[in-house]
């Protein structure tokens, strides 16, 4: 799989990763999107060791690749706060979290320092493409636009909506969970999926109402 699809994007997570798999990737890939595991641990139990998950990146994290600043999955602002606070590397190779379900103060706080941020469904939120999502994520880009940030968006969990948003990039487990049952070899996946192009501005619509500020 990783062969056929020498020369593009992916994303290693540090709560599955195998080294040789992550060796191959730097070597073969145009980048790599470091992901901390957070979801894996919340769907599964236990949580991300930070310490080895710096040491982890320590030697990688260069220039076009770049990590998620762990998070938390439903905590609170404070909880993200001081996760972020940890962040030992240069702000331009890593991007925190903004959960849907978390205030849109915060996601401004974040863009005003950060020039990449990763969206990420929580709470009611949690079903991507859900008329409530589709609203909240509404409210979120309208937000940016309202305060003139534009910073890189990355929509986690989110390409199936890669078309319909202004997102920087995406990622999901598409390929290498589907490849062997719905391709003869997963580059002509990805040649499907790299063909959709997300719109370059964010275009207001009629706000949609949700129940969380």
């Amino acid at each position: 799989m990783l062969l056929d699809l020498a020369g593009r994007h992916v994303c290693i997570s540090f709560a599955t990763k195998r080294d040789p798999q992550v060796e191959m990737s730097l070597r073969m890939m145009q980048s790599i999107m470091f992901d901390c595991g957070e979801f894996t641990h919340f769907q599964q139990g236990g949580t991300v060791d930070r310490e080895a998950y710096y040491n982890w990146l320590r030697p990688m994290l260069r220039p076009p690749h770049w990590a998620v600043v762990p998070d938390r999955i439903d905590g609170t602002v404070e909880e993200q706060r001081a996760l972020v606070a940890t962040w030992p590397f240069p702000k331009s190779r890593g991007a925190p979290v903004w959960h849907l379900g978390l205030p849109i103060s915060y996601l401004i706080e974040l863009a005003r320092q950060w020039t990449r941020i990763c969206f990420g469904s929580s709470q009611q939120y949690w079903k991507v493409g859900s008329p409530v999502w589709k609203g909240r994520m509404h409210e979120a880009f309208a937000a940016l636009e309202d305060a003139g940030l534009q910073p890189e968006i990355h929509g986690l969990r989110m390409m199936n909506e890669a078309g319909n948003w202004p997102f920087a990039s995406v990622d999901s487990v598409n390929i290498a969970r589907n490849y062997k049952d719905r391709e003869d070899m997963p580059g002509r996946m990805a040649d499907r999926l790299d063909r959709v192009n997300p719109p370059k501005i964010f275009v207001p619509q009629r706000r949609l109402i949700t129940d969380v500020a």
